[in-house]
């Protein structure tokens, strides 16, 4: 299968399984991904998820032999790799091995937090082969990384190594060679054991923020708060504090 699917309490670990293609996106790969997270969208017990690629190596982007075939690997209002447009709900968490080249590096900017091993290497080299950087990372890089850097990066195709990418904040946590993945996941279970309903509003409120005008941001934030304060979690999580015990979340 070119995507697998693990479940570890409330954190799914989807996997893109094309060792054999450094796992490389082609159309029917993307249509799987975009079902898989569909199916997790749909599953309430799902709160936070790590996306990784299989046997070292994060992903290549687009499986250039593929697509003179099938085209783009892109899904209708998903976009490339089936959801780097529109990322599912739940906070996303990219565990980098290897390379994360082309799509495969707009597929970790899709992501809300990146692990990365202290080898693992990003790129954009589209402008080498005659291509652009359409799936997200011409406009997304300058908000993760400082307008020249990114700037660069786009323009001549050249890597970043995740140490200097987790200097400029691209990269939340570094691991040795072999250890991205797990250290995602522990990641991913802190998030996934906050409350649910004010995981899900705060992603939301950080992922829509960015142009928001000042005069509108509190109303707007508000939209997603609101529910969240008069949620029986913001009680729960209060009486949870006062009585010095955890919290007993029900989503709700």
């Amino acid at each position: 299968m070119d995507v697998l699917l693990e479940r570890q309490g409330h954190v799914a670990v989807v996997t893109v399984n094309r060792p054999h293609r450094r796992n490389a996106i082609n159309r029917a790969t993307a249509d799987t991904i975009a079902e898989t997270f569909a199916g997790l969208e749909a599953d309430p017990e799902v709160r936070a998820a790590v996306l990784t690629g299989a046997e070292g190596t994060f992903s290549a982007g687009m499986d250039l032999r593929d697509f003179p075939e099938q085209g783009r690997p892109s899904v209708p209002g998903r976009g490339f790799a089936g959801f780097v447009q529109s990322p599912p709900r739940m906070p996303l968490v990219a565990a980098v091995e290897g390379w994360a080249l082309g799509g495969g590096f707009e597929m970790v900017l899709a992501c809300d937090l990146v692990v990365a091993a202290e080898d693992a290497r990003f790129g954009l080299p589209e402008v080498t082969r005659g291509l652009t950087a359409r799936g997200g990372g011409a406009f997304r890089l300058p908000r993760r990384l400082p307008y020249a850097l990114a700037m660069e990066l786009v323009l001549t195709g050249a890597p970043l190594d995740a140490p200097r990418a987790a200097g400029h904040g691209l990269v939340n946590r570094i691991t040795p060679p072999g250890g991205a993945l797990k250290a995602a996941i522990e990641l991913a279970q802190t998030v996934a054991a906050n409350a649910p309903l004010a995981v899900a509003a705060s992603v939301q409120v950080v992922r829509r923020s960015a142009d928001w005008p000042d005069e509108e941001s509190f109303a707007r934030q508000d939209e997603w708060f609101d529910p969240v304060f008069a949620s029986a979690d913001a009680t729960e999580g209060a009486r949870a504090f006062a009585e010095r015990r955890a919290a007993v979340w029900a989503g709700r």
